[in-house]
């Protein structure tokens, strides 16, 4: 397929799906998200071939909980899997991604790595003496990957900041438990650091393509173990869409992780990365938009790994 037909097959996407947003609902839990336009919607396929974009993809967000995967491929590659399993589970939950509920009544350690509290123990696994050094590791990754220097939104982490109660929560009950590595506030503050990285949609699919690729950045150099990138995919499909991973996996079946800022990554293993933007977001914390976006591109294109 070339390039001019998909993106005609893009555009008529966005013409479809852009009206959805009125079903969604821009994050309100962290005060400055508020501000987002829930009308803009945008999606990018990065491939062999280069970028093809239609929509609003040059417009910047944060990454919010797709930053999970970025730690969590630099964890893995510092600490090794089995170190990183004793304190993360590798199951799927049915919770909100920032329920408390099963590390109080069954379980000692979060139960994946994508919901709030596992990405907080795995923060606290990144090595550094300090959240600055421990936090460069995450940026440099990603800055190879993406091919600039990388920034935060300093409104949205103060934002965060000021107002990320649950989440401290969550990081002094796996304190509690011995799960969590490190002083509490420092990891915390770490996790607000990662969820504020700024990026647009292109840059997603630029990520994704990353993923696609098992770990080579578009320069050709191999950045981690296509190991690491397999684990991390896996994740993708079992638990990248919090609560409705199983929905997505049914109606699209590709790796995907989902930010509450409004922005989708996806990664479809040996051909190419997407990324959407729709601030607008379901009952569930996924873009409405977006979520739409990628159920009726893998139809279409026939995209599903299943």
């Amino acid at each position: 397929m070339g390039q001019a037909h998909l993106h005609e097959i893009l555009e008529s996407l966005i013409d479809q799906h852009r009206s959805a947003y009125t079903e969604g609902e821009v994050a309100s839990y962290i005060p400055e998200l508020k501000k987002g336009n829930p009308a803009l919607a945008g999606i990018a396929v990065w491939g062999p071939d280069g970028l093809v974009a239609a929509g609003d993809t040059q417009v910047p967000f944060t990454l919010q909980s797709i930053s999970k995967i970025i730690t969590l491929m630099v964890v893995l590659e510092q600490r090794g899997e089995a170190e990183v399993f004793s304190r993360v589970g590798p199951e799927p939950t049915g919770d909100p991604f920032n329920s408390i509920l099963k590390l109080e009544i069954s379980e000692r350690r979060p139960l994946n790595p994508m919901i709030n509290a596992g990405a907080i123990a795995v923060c606290s696994l990144l090595i550094g003496n300090t959240v600055e050094e421990r936090f460069a590791h995450v940026t440099s990754l990603l800055a190879e990957i993406l091919g600039r220097e990388v920034f935060i939104d300093e409104q949205v982490y103060q934002s965060e900041k000021a107002t990320g109660h649950r989440n401290r929560a969550l990081a002094y009950f796996l304190k509690d438990t011995g799960v969590l590595e490190g002083d509490v506030e420092e990891v915390v503050d770490l996790y607000f650091r990662q969820c504020s990285i700024l990026v647009t949609c292109e840059e997603l699919a630029r990520i994704g393509f990353f993923l696609a690729t098992k770990g080579v950045a578009l320069t050709g150099k191999r950045l981690l173990p296509p190991s690491i990138v397999r684990l991390v995919t896996t994740f993708m499909v079992t638990c990248g869409m919090y609560n409705a991973s199983g929905e997505f996996a049914i109606k699209a079946g590709i790796p995907a992780k989902s930010g509450v800022a409004g922005g989708i990554l996806a990664a479809v293993p040996g051909q190419f990365g997407i990324g959407t933007f729709g601030p607008a977001l379901d009952s569930k914390g996924n873009s409405v938009v977006g979520f739409r976006i990628l159920c009726d591109l893998s139809r279409r294109l026939d995209l599903s790994i299943f």
